[in-house]
């Protein structure tokens, strides 16, 4: 028994024609039967997989068509590859639900920038090939995904792209489309300064120590990191870092309090220090 035909999926270029026996991969049922089901692999350009039934749930499946419906995207392990037929055989149980995580948010990332691209590639009269060859491919080398490097082109403007090796033709139009369409996750920490002084011009000392440390946050331009301070009630401030990188944060928070620590011991303002959690 089988059901539903061929769906309409948007296909990855592969860059090699068959995937290894142990990679994961994202691919969309075509037709379920009683004894296993078809797949197509959509980074793969289309190969046709098969998932028998023994490989679809570690425990008994009584009716696969409760499991498994054509449309359906899944991510499975290629378990065996016969390079003559161009078919892999693969399984649904064989994958941990953290790498089912990892390899959708990896796979609807990548399919982001390869459709941005080719959008790109139709304007300049280049091909889905060229899109792939001259831009994602490149990227893919440079930043480990074709996403991560249009979101550097976001922060770092062109160099992003020239370091990828993209040629020039492509650059103002990518960066053009990046700046419009993608969108590129901040991160945030919190940490609190309490400052307190007893001299007659305390006040000034206290602005003092919170203009020394914000002054820190000049060196992290580059990484566009934005330090606000907010009085919570004196004599403590509350102080939020944003940027993109949790690491370039802690870099920032470190140099922010020890510029204020100098400060306020050079001042005798009384200083502590508390992180929020």
């Amino acid at each position: 028994m089988s059901e539903g035909g061929a769906a309409e999926v948007k296909l990855l270029k592969p860059r090699k024609p068959l995937p290894d026996v142990g990679e994961i991969v994202v691919g969309t049922v075509q037709e379920v039967h009683d004894y296993g089901a078809y797949l197509i692999l959509d980074e793969y350009g289309g190969v046709r997989a098969f998932l028998p039934w023994s490989e679809i749930a570690s425990r008994a499946v009584r009716n696969i068509h409760a499991v498994l419906k054509p449309r359906q995207k899944v991510v499975v392990k290629v378990i065996r590859v016969y390079r003559n037929r161009g078919q892999v055989d693969v399984s649904l149980k064989r994958v941990m639900d953290s790498e089912k995580k990892r390899k959708m948010m990896f796979y609807k990332r990548y399919l982001k920038a390869a459709t941005l691209v080719e959008l790109i590639a139709d304007k300049l009269g280049k091909s889905v090939d060229e899109a792939y060859r001259e831009v994602l491919w490149r990227l893919e080398d440079t930043y480990g995904d074709p996403m991560k490097g249009l979101e550097a082109a976001v922060l770092q403007g062109r160099e992003a792209l020239e370091k990828a090796g993209v040629p020039e033709e492509w650059i103002e139009p990518l960066l053009e489309a990046a700046k419009t369409h993608v969108r590129v996750k901040t991160v945030k920490i919190t940490f609190y300064l309490t400052l307190r002084s007893m001299a007659g011009d305390g006040v000034e000392r206290v602005r003092k120590v919170l203009e020394a440390a914000k002054s820190e946050i000049e060196s992290f331009k580059d990484s566009k990191v934005v330090a606000r301070i907010y009085a919570v009630g004196a004599p403590k401030y509350r102080v939020e870092l944003q940027g993109y990188n949790y690491k370039t944060l802690e870099k920032a928070l470190e140099r922010m309090v020890e510029a204020a620590r100098k400060t306020a011991s050079k001042l005798g303002v009384e200083f502590s220090f508390e992180r929020e959690d």
